[in-house]
């Protein structure tokens, strides 16, 4: 068992609350949220505000992170990889649900497929890693539209039109109407979904995963086919990547408050 340094630990708890309260605190409050007295709490405030950990307000008196703090937050947020980090997430999806589940990075043609957990029972769909999914045919697709600038949106659907290199490229075109309402549905269902297209007895349903900057970085996809395929919004394959996505945008420091 490594030993580690007590009084570090107890003060770490003060850290550790003024991140879960998210926001200034008094100094009582503080300390009762972290399990303290005001007088244990204070020498460790002093000694953190040195190092430049927390600071506070001499107008209000209440506590807050500090700029060391803060920097220490966007170093770690700058060297994390979303595809490294959502890898084992998505490992332990695709065992749950029983389907294949993909992820998706927002690439310069399309949402592109960077990682497979292919099911036991395979799905015949030409779906491999570098794959590029249409971005309002696919459920994949959709997830990033959703959350994606408009221009950008408008951007890649020309690029696909011109191109119909995407899996279900101009199968269909859909009105400005339709796109919107289609949209708006994702966003409010924070998932998007696919049946029976763009492959007939196919379907997928589609989370997006957001970074500290609260812009779409991935999209975690289960598909699998039809008959066997929980496609129900509130089903058990939407639960199940509703939280893997909530999990995993966590992780890269997004806050949905």
């Amino acid at each position: 068992m490594r030993r580690g340094i007590q009084s570090i630990e107890v003060g770490g708890a003060l850290l550790r609350a003024l991140v879960d309260h998210g926001g200034p605190m008094l100094l009582g409050d503080l300390a009762k949220k972290a399990g303290m007295t005001s007088a244990k709490a204070h020498p460790y405030l002093v000694s953190y505000g040195n190092l430049g950990l927390i600071q506070q307000d001499a107008a209000t008196g209440r506590y807050e992170l500090g700029p060391f703090a803060l920097q220490m937050g966007l170093i770690s947020l700058q060297r994390v990889d979303p595809v490294r980090l959502a890898i084992p997430e998505i490992g332990a999806v695709a065992a749950e649900v029983e389907h294949t589940v993909a992820l998706a990075t927002s690439g310069s043609y399309g949402p592109t497929i960077v990682h497979i957990n292919e099911a036991s029972v395979p799905i015949h769909v030409t779906m491999r890693t570098g794959t590029v999914m249409s971005l309002l045919q696919t459920a994949t697709g959709r997830a990033f539209a959703a959350y994606l600038p408009p221009l950008t949106v408008e951007a890649l659907v020309a690029v696909e039109e011109a191109g119909g290199m995407q899996i279900g490229a101009a199968r269909r075109g859909f009105t400005r109407a339709q796109i919107d309402a289609l949209l708006a549905e994702v966003r409010e269902r924070k998932i998007a979904r696919t049946i029976d297209e763009p492959v007939a007895g196919i379907s997928a349903m589609s989370a997006p995963v957001f970074d500290h900057t609260r812009n779409i970085v991935l999209a975690i996809t289960a598909i699998g086919p039809s008959g066997s395929f929980d496609g129900a919004w509130d089903g058990t394959i939407a639960r199940a990547l509703r939280a893997c996505a909530a999990r995993v945008s966590a992780r890269l420091g997004f806050s949905a408050g």
